[in-house]
């Protein structure tokens, strides 16, 4: 019986389909000519909110109606499951043009008669990367002009249903609905679909996509263009193709435009730094075998011979040098000379990224018409929660009207609040970051005893020693500690943003992004920064060692130093978050979506609406692009600020960002709604970020090479302790490591046992033997090495500095000819406009109009007078 309803059901459907012959897979309403620019859904649940709720909805509708919008709302028998409403919303011409003036929205004048750039002769060779032109290019360059109503003739309106594009029409629309007011509860005037949303009274409010992504629109008045970009873009298969900026631009807007902009340029760099820092890690592969102190490590003759101190109290063992054959050698691919010339030439790169990328976002802001668009017309607006929520008003000093503001002491209060909640996270990661260490040292001497005793180790235990296998597991501690805590702050900063109530768009965006920032940074990097400048620095020498809260004795570093282990910490970090959020961006959506059109995908389309398939799909969100900047800017600090250590870092990077421009535009294409589209003509506060970071970089790859690898030790021994001539890293091992005797062991520090009866054992710092009148002083070889790291650093930061700043200075922000094309644009512009006006003064003159005076037609001559000459 059910089953014969369902029937039914599916028949009446059917035949009112067919009775409008017109497929519910469409962009428009019933009457097939009105386009779609938005739609609200909404469930008539009956709860005790439900007429309250009914209320708020006819009273918006009705204000939307009287704005000059026009709906058409879809009854819940209609829909899929037999529950959901749908109210569909069109822009008509003159909203359209009546709000396209109040947005400044620019439009064509004329099309662009200014010669293209000249071909580039590296055409030929790119011509497999290269996009066809319909693609790249959908339509032609033209002039624009701010859109006047007064002015339409002036414009190339062709066909008013596709003057504006649906991005600009959709754009349009969402600025009315987050202003449009819905009526007053507890003595505020409530407005904003925003909040209609969060008080459940509209479930969603999104723009359509044009198409299925998989198969063309059947309407031909459609463009098809979510099917182009998928088709050439999103799929996996085209990850050596260039992306199509422009549509992408026209399809999501300016803001996502140039967001893939960005990343793509990024991922075009990292190519450069890849293949020096994979040339740096083949030349530290092909030396391996001619390195010195890893000979004398493994060489059982020497390294065989050395007794090395116990690395931990009581439970550890003596143990010969060469047990660290392996992890020396593997070290020795790190931890070379190419290592000082790849992070001067990082230093470099950086600086040359960011200023290539000035000229390009230059470029890119005059052929998306952004030059003289100002923050103004899209970010400082008030926010509507902002209006909502600040029942006081004063007036503008500068437009002279009233509008509300956040009395001085309540933003006193908030800021409080809000600082004292980063600074408890932001303790509680450094709390975390201390418990790890703390797990270091605990297990350091289980490890040990483990690995002592465990017959099916020994196999492994060259390669697999104490210290490396107490690393690794504690960076994938660390790891799961940080998606940890950043799935909580996420939550935590969003709250805290929302209560500090910023007045505009731009202030929400950028006090999110410093605390989020910060927070990352804290997080991703305070490991790193452990293992880079601390571990094995504070060790104290037998007899003497210092304790963290006196009882864990401090990490040392391998006989052959800790750069490796900083490079363990900042592999498995690095790519352990490259791989968890591929994996929340794609699987996730993915698996979402199949759960929520499960039952849907069996319907045929002309039952499954364009409006249901779309709100079926996830969110994009306001927040969207934060987190994609957010991920790569973090990924940027792991390729500069300690790349000295891992030479691999900007390969991983770039694979990873390969794989990021398709995931990104798969899931944007094919997994969420279609966003509203957005103006921005730069990436914002994220490039302040970048510089910032940039400048630390040279400062931690500096105190890397110093202090964190073997290199400046190697190099006071070859030129100032060296007694071979024929061969002048002879003898440095010997030399970087002290002895101690082993009577001289309090208590507390001496192992339960000493089979073999050692008398003295080794251990690495440079400090005078026991029989020395200075016994177990430092030496002054130590002071000449600290001496010498600190003028390297001194050095290299001067020379790296000095280098970036002439490059930041050679390049100039804006190409020459982008200046010129500016200019140009501007005058044709004003000279259009201006005989434009011209020919309406004359017109008026003819008509006999009294009003055109011969002042205004000789001051508009004069006007174009003045632009020629500019």
């Amino acid at each position: 019986q059910q089953s014969g309803r369902k029937y039914n059901l599916f028949l009446k459907r059917r035949l009112r389909i067919d009775k409008r012959h017109q497929s519910k897979d469409s962009i428009f309403f019933r009457d097939g000519v009105r386009r779609i620019d938005f739609v609200l859904s909404y469930v008539d649940d009956l709860n005790k909110e439900w007429e309250k709720k009914l209320e708020r909805r006819k009273e918006f509708e009705s204000n939307l109606q009287k704005a000059g919008l026009e709906l058409e709302t879809e009854d819940k028998k209609e829909s899929e499951d037999g529950k959901i409403f749908f109210v569909k919303i069109h822009a008509p011409w003159e909203v359209l043009i009546t709000y396209a003036e109040v947005l400044n929205i620019k439009v064509p004048i004329r099309e662009n008669d200014i010669p293209p750039m000249v071909e580039n002769p590296l055409d030929c060779v790119l011509f497999p990367l290269r996009l066809p032109e319909k693609v790249m290019h959908p339509e032609p360059d033209y002039f624009t002009a701010p859109f006047s109503k007064d002015k339409q003739e002036l414009y190339l309106i062709n066909d008013e249903s596709t003057f504006f594009s649906p991005s600009m029409r959709n754009r349009i629309v969402n600025y009315i609905l987050t202003r449009c007011p819905y009526g007053t509860e507890e003595g505020k005037k409530k407005f904003g679909i925003k909040r209609l949303l969060s008080n459940g009274t509209y479930t969603a409010a999104y723009p359509l996509h044009d198409c299925q992504y998989w198969k063309k629109a059947s309407d031909p008045n459609c463009d098809s263009e979510r099917y182009t970009l998928y088709m050439e873009w999103a799929r996996f298969l085209r990850f050596y193709k260039e992306q199509p900026l422009v549509l992408i631009r026209k399809y999501y807007g300016e803001k996502i435009g140039i967001y893939f902009a960005w990343l793509g340029f990024y991922t075009e760099m990292l190519f450069l730094a890849a293949v020096v820092g994979l040339i740096c890690f083949l030349y530290g592969l092909f030396t391996m075998d001619e390195n010195m102190s890893s000979k004398e490590i493994c060489d059982p003759a020497i390294g065989g011979e050395i007794i090395m101190c116990p690395l931990c109290d009581r439970d550890c063992e003596y143990w010969r040098l060469n047990t660290t054959c392996e992890s020396s050698q593997y070290s020795h691919l790190f931890d070379n000379v190419a290592t000082l010339f790849f992070a001067i030439f990082m230093g470099i790169w950086v600086t040359l990224f960011l200023e290539f990328w000035k000229r390009r976002q230059a470029r890119l802001k005059y052929e998306w018409d952004l030059v003289d668009f100002e923050e103004e017309q899209q970010q400082l607006q008030l926010r509507p929660e902002y209006e909502a929520k600040c029942t006081q008003k004063k007036k503008n000093p500068i437009t002279q009207e009233m509008e509300p503001y956040l009395p001085l002491t309540s933003q006193a209060v908030r800021f409080c609040i809000s600082g004292a909640t980063v600074l408890f996270w932001v303790s509680l990661i450094i709390a975390s970051m201390i418990a790890v260490i703390v797990y270091r040292l605990a297990v350091y001497a289980a490890f040990a005893s483990l690995m002592e005793n465990t017959q099916t180790l020994q196999p492994i235990s060259g390669l697999l020693t104490p210290q490396l296998a107490t690393s690794v597991t504690a960076s994938c501690l660390n790891f799961v500690i940080i998606m940890i805590l950043n799935f909580f702050y996420e939550r935590i900063a969003i709250w805290i943003t929302d209560m500090e109530i910023p007045r505009t768009h731009m202030e929400y965006e950028n006090r999110l992004t410093m605390k989020m920032f910060l927070f990352q940074f804290v997080n991703y990097y305070s490991s790193c920064f452990y293992v880079a400048f601390f571990k094995g620095k504070f060790v104290g020498y037998p007899g003497a060692y210092t304790y963290m809260f006196n009882r864990w004795r401090n990490e040392e570093c391998d006989p052959a130093g800790c750069l490796i282990e900083l490079t363990t910490q900042l592999t498995i970090v690095m790519a352990g978050k490259q791989i968890w959020g591929n994996i929340q961006e794609a699987i996730v959506p993915w698996i979402c979506n199949w759960w929520g059109r499960r039952k849907a995908r069996n319907n045929p389309e002309n039952l499954y609406s364009r409006w249901e398939q779309d709100h079926d799909l996830q969110t994009f969100g306001a927040l969207g692009l934060f987190y994609e900047y957010l991920e790569m800017v973090i990924q940027f600090g792991f390729i500069t600020l300690f790349v000295a250590s891992f030479p691999l870092a900007p390969l991983l990077a770039l694979m990873n960002n390969i794989l990021e421009i398709r995931v990104d535009s798969w899931k944007l294409t094919t997994q969420y709604r279609r966003p509203v589209a957005a103006k921005a003509h730069s990436i914002g506060v994220w490039q302040e970020i970048l510089n910032g970071m940039a400048i630390l970089s040279v400062v931690t790859n500096a105190f890397i090479v110093a202090f964190t690898s073997d290199m400046i030790p190697r190099l006071v021994y070859y030129y100032a302790y060296s007694e071979n001539e024929d061969s002048p890293m002879s003898g440095y091992i010997n030399n970087s490591l002290s002895v101690f005797q082993i009577s001289d062991f309090p208590e507390r520090n001496e192992p339960k046992e000493n089979p073999e009866n050692f008398v003295i054992c080794r251990y690495r710092d440079y400090r005078y033997p026991p029989d020395h009148e200075k016994k177990y002083l430092h030496t002054m070889q130590f002071w000449h090495i600290l001496a010498a790291k600190l003028a390297f650093i001194i050095i290299m930061e001067h020379v790296v500095f000095i280098v970036k700043f002439f490059v930041a200075w050679m390049i100039p922000d804006v190409p020459a000819d982008v200046k010129a094309k500016i200019k140009r644009e501007k005058y044709l512009t004003q000279k259009i406009l201006h005989e434009y006006e011209l020919e309406k003064l004359k017109e008026r003159l003819c008509q006999g109009d009294k009003r055109a005076t011969e002042k205004e037609f000789i001051a508009t001559e004069g006007r174009m007078e003045l632009s020629r000459a500019m």
